[in-house]
């Protein structure tokens, strides 16, 4: 699903969702999270990029000590690396075809709704 669908079911469920568009640094995304006192970070990324930057936004959340806010999200990952990066922290990790109900349960079981 791409990133636009996901932040509107994710609305639609009850969640505030700060969408920051495309192309963001792994530091532009932590800071942003940290400015909007998130409780999730949600990344898509099609670019084969994924291992670096879910890496690097879990790093980068270390060194702010924010580890508390969970990390998840979806794109073209192969099986191989989606184990990975789950190991290093990543909560979920999304593939191709999956439903939106899948994702937004996911959220409302790991993170805390603004409902």
């Amino acid at each position: 699903r791409g990133a636009k669908i996901v932040a509107r079911a994710l609305r639609d469920a009850g969640f505030e969702v700060i969408y920051t568009g495309l192309h963001q640094t792994p530091e532009q995304i932590v800071a942003t999270a940290l400015q909007e006192d998130a409780d999730a970070i949600g990344l898509s990324v099609l670019s084969g990029a994924h291992n670096y930057l879910f890496r690097r936004v879990l790093e980068l959340l270390k060194e702010k000590g924010a580890e508390d806010i969970a990390v998840f999200g979806g794109g073209i990952i192969p099986p191989e690396d989606i184990v990975g990066l789950k190991a290093v922290g990543v909560k979920a990790l999304f593939t191709p075809g999956t439903s939106t109900q899948d994702i937004v349960r996911f959220v409302r079981d790991n993170v805390r709704a603004v409902v």
